[in-house]
């Protein structure tokens, strides 16, 4: 299994998280941390304390540590007013976040989460599987901050078509690059966070390295034909070595600093305390519900008279129905 195929923190967006869940995972740095803000749409009146990491956006309770938010650092759109507004979308249900500083006159809430999200969406490339990139410069690597090169290999083919593209391949710390030599443009990075497997298979053209992807970057099989087989396992165990550091310690590759740094996040997250209480499971509605985005609605819909419901009520939006609404929250 891939890094990515178990990281979360920013791709999902997750309420009510455990202790466990409002850990730092490998790779992930508290960047920042804001005592005093509200999560305005959902928990209002309840003061509570955000936290900034390199991958996500945390807002827990300082009276209720179960009442929690994580939300994913992608693609988030902020306005910066009074408060700040988040807009996320995670698979196809779009969620907004409104975040008030209790404390007015302090701008961090804004620049905080705005200059790490600009430093998120910077470094794609270590990350995401890039294709045709400009990753050459003069036949050389284009190196990213905190990337070092551990081997470069001439003469390897990438077996992608029929008759196979003669190229150089790369090995760093951070990712496996090829490039075509007589095109530049035709080339492939894979960061070891995307690297589901590395073997060694049987192809028509002999043994290979064959690299599978993970799912969420298309799940591609790519194989490539080194020179002697000696060489060829020696590059086997070379990145299947770098994987194993990588997958241990991650370079996500967002780098922001604060001039004043924060505790780690265990020291910042209350204790969750057991209530002694009975929790009627048959009476549950989804914590996420308060947070649901209805579109770019800028104010309320008429009121309309309901049969069902024998009473007046906002007009529904297309496409929807109390019986959908209901099924929503049961």
């Amino acid at each position: 299994m891939s890094v990515l195929d178990a990281l979360w923190e920013d791709r999902d967006v997750r309420f009510d998280l455990s202790s466990q869940q409002m850990k730092t995972r490998p790779g992930e740095v508290l960047i920042d941390c804001l005592d005093s803000i509200e999560d305005t749409k959902g928990n209002n009146g309840d003061r509570g304390r955000l936290l900034v990491t390199n991958l996500r956006i945390l807002w827990h309770s300082l009276a209720l540590s179960r009442v929690n938010i994580s939300l994913k650092k992608k693609n988030p759109l902020s306005g910066q007013t009074e408060a700040l507004y988040i807009l996320t979308k995670c698979n196809s249900t779009r969620f907004e976040f409104i975040f008030t500083n209790l404390v007015p006159g302090s701008p961090r809430l804004f620049t905080s989460v705005m200059a790490v999200h600009r430093a998120y969406e910077t470094s794609k490339m270590y990350r995401d599987f890039k294709l045709r990139s400009a990753l050459i410069q003069n036949k050389q690597l284009r190196l990213l901050p905190q990337e070092h090169v551990y081997d470069k290999i001439n003469g390897v083919w990438n077996l992608s078509s029929d008759q196979g593209n003669l190229g150089t391949f790369f090995i760093t710390n951070v990712r496996i690059v090829w490039h075509a030599n007589m095109n530049d443009s035709f080339n492939v990075s894979i960061p070891y966070l995307q690297i589901r497997s590395i073997k060694i298979r049987d192809s028509k053209f002999g043994l290979a390295l064959v690299i599978e992807s993970s799912q969420q970057s298309g799940g591609y099989v790519l194989g490539f034909k080194i020179d002697p087989v000696e060489k060829l396992q020696e590059s086997v165990k070379e990145i299947n070595s770098l994987h194993k550091v990588y997958s241990a310690s991650p370079i996500f590759g967002v780098d922001y600093e604060m001039e004043e740094k924060p505790q780690p996040l265990e020291a910042l997250t209350v204790e969750q305390i057991q209530d002694d209480v009975e929790i009627d499971s048959d009476d549950h509605t989804d914590a996420f519900v308060a947070y649901f985005a209805d579109g770019n609605k800028q104010q309320d819909r008429e009121p309309v008279f309901s049969e069902e419901l024998g009473l007046a009520i906002e007009k529904l939006k297309d496409g929807f129905t109390l019986q959908g609404l209901w099924e929503v929250m049961s």
